[in-house]
């Protein structure tokens, strides 16, 4: 570990890969639906509007921004869309997921509540490019 709380090496390159199979499984599941991909396209970065959480403060930010960023949510949003047999909320709960698999494919962690680049992943944006710790 490079800094206490974030992973680096071997095992942030296979957090990345599998941020890459979530997204390409959630795409093929998508395609399955037969949902328009026009709604994939508009959808797909609605989970970034929980970046306004930080209008009330770093840790207010991160909480928003990891409620919206883990699988949970769209994990549990598409056992009801199966269970429902509803196709549109299936969808979105796959749109969801392909979204944070494209995050964690570029490196975008979950973040700590000290400020938005400092994420389990490592840092990102200005704290990467100010950090001197070795990944």
């Amino acid at each position: 570990m490079g800094v206490t709380g974030m992973v680096s090496g071997v095992p942030r390159l296979l957090l990345r890969a599998e941020g890459a199979a979530v997204l390409i499984v959630a795409a093929v599941l998508y395609r399955a639906t037969g949902e328009s991909w026009w709604l994939f396209a508009v959808l797909f970065l609605a989970p970034d509007l929980s970046f306004l959480g930080y209008l009330a403060g770093p840790r207010a930010g991160a909480i928003a921004y990891n409620c919206a960023h883990t699988l949970i949510g769209p994990a549990a949003l598409g056992v009801a869309g199966f269970f429902a047999a509803d196709k549109l909320i299936t969808a979105l709960a796959l749109i969801w997921a392909a979204h944070i698999g494209f995050d964690r494919l570029l490196g975008y962690g979950l973040k700590y509540a000290a400020g938005f680049g400092l994420t389990h992943l490592g840092r990102i944006g200005r704290d990467a490019r100010s950090s001197q710790a070795p990944e």
